[in-house]
């Protein structure tokens, strides 16, 4: 579908990450700070799995799309190498051409390590650009993708740690358009860690203890043009634990909880320094009084109400645990959670359900997933529901995600 209406949605975005300086606006303490970044897609979740637990991957049990999110998981599969690809339609109630693709290999290569890649492909669709009645139409499809490796090793019999190398590109260039933009690219790197516990005893079940941590997509800022503005990439820090609930060689009930923090400067409270006003209420506007109290101005006569974000993405990593304007209490905001369950009968039917929450004042993403996954031989079949619960609608709101794997050598390692 050629869709003329996510033309102007697109064009919105790609002017928005071209244009060189922030908009300078007057303060206001009560506005909403939201933590944007370039390439926003890498943070989707695009198996349907991670999906139907509210968006996590962190700690749960290895699968075949760990990749993207804790890829030393993949040193305790039980599964000598397998094949995932998924498909998640994006704004599916508007169009249906905006999609994200995923396709995954991982190979345990012996008892102690494991390869991975990946390729994630973000399209934006048909976008019709016409000037004027007499032009033919300029058929156009902006895309971002990423493709990465990881490498793993299992340190003890329970903990495992792996890098990952990450290549990004982003394509929102809309010949006619932005003539003066080109591709951006840049690279990431992401480490984390995984731990297992060996199944343990207990009253009236068997019991089995998670945890995982993962910082991701540590690499340069990014930007479209010789002069633009420059873009952090999406650096994001994941922390999550969780129990399997092992009743009987059938029955088990997992349940799994995940914070996530986006380790990007918090945009500042801008504003110009010398403001109209009336000091002694004889309704005579004073002209260069500094009305904005203790806050910090720069050279450009722009005061800042937390701290620049012109800083390299090293600096930025380490500013974003304490530059929120609000403080402490803004800070904690920006942690996203999400709390996840999955029931699995004889390692052939699984039920999920989570629901994640992001703060009023960061996104307001909040929603709640439902899934079920099918295994057949070699094969796995994963379905994900989403259902929106805040008022902000999500782009994801009532679609269907799928995803299938293809398991190679099951069986072959015994970890469970």
């Amino acid at each position: 579908m050629k869709n003329q209406l996510f033309f102007l949605l697109a064009l919105a975005f790609v002017l928005n990450i071209s244009a060189q300086t922030p908009t300078t606006i007057i303060p206001n303490n009560n506005d909403s700070r939201v933590i944007t970044t370039g390439m926003p897609f890498i943070l989707i979740a695009a198996d349907a799995r991670a999906a139907s637990m509210g968006d996590m991957g962190v700690a749960t049990s290895v699968d075949a799309f760990s990749q993207q999110w804790n890829a030393s998981k993949y040193v305790f599969s039980e599964t000598k190498s397998g094949i995932g690809v998924s498909y998640t339609p994006y704004l599916s109630k508007l169009v249906n051409d905006i999609f994200l693709g995923n396709l995954t290999y991982f190979n345990r290569l012996d008892e102690r390590s494991a390869f991975a890649a990946s390729f994630k492909y973000f399209s934006l669709g048909d976008i019709e650009f016409v000037t004027d009645e007499f032009s033919e139409a300029l058929i156009q499809r902006p895309n971002e993708l990423s493709i990465d490796a990881s490498y793993a090793l299992r340190l003890s019999d329970q903990y495992a740690m792996s890098v990952a190398m990450r290549y990004l590109r982003s394509d929102l260039r809309l010949d006619g358009v932005d003539g003066d933009t080109t591709p951006a690219s840049t690279f990431g790197v992401d480490i984390s860690g995984y731990y297992q516990s060996e199944e343990e005893a207990y009253s009236d079940f068997n019991g089995r203890w998670r945890a995982g941590w993962a910082i991701q997509n540590v690499g340069p800022k990014f930007k479209y043009d010789q002069g633009g503005f420059e873009n952090f990439q999406p650096t994001n820090l994941r922390l999550g634990g969780g129990f399997d609930f092992i009743f009987d060689q059938y029955n088990k009930v997992s349940v799994t909880a995940e914070f996530a923090k986006l380790l990007v400067p918090t945009p500042p409270i801008l504003g110009t320094e010398f403001e109209f006003t009336d000091n002694n209420g004889n309704g005579v506007y004073d002209e260069d009084v500094d009305d904005l109290g203790d806050q910090i101005s720069d050279t450009n006569g722009v005061i800042f109400d937390g701290k620049s974000q012109d800083v390299s993405f090293l600096s930025g990593i380490f500013q974003s645990f304490g530059d929120a304007p609000g403080g402490f209490s803004e800070e904690l905001k920006e942690f996203t959670w999400a709390l996840g369950a999955e029931y699995t009968y004889q390692d052939s039917f699984a039920f999920r359900a989570g629901y994640f929450n992001e703060s009023e004042d960061k996104g307001a993403r909040k929603f709640m997933g439902l899934g079920a996954g099918f295994k057949a031989n070699v094969l796995n079949i994963d379905l994900s529901y989403l259902f929106s619960t805040s008022k902000v609608q999500s782009p994801l709101e009532g679609t269907l995600r799928f995803s299938l794997t293809f398991n190679i050598g099951a069986g072959e390692y015994m970890e469970y």
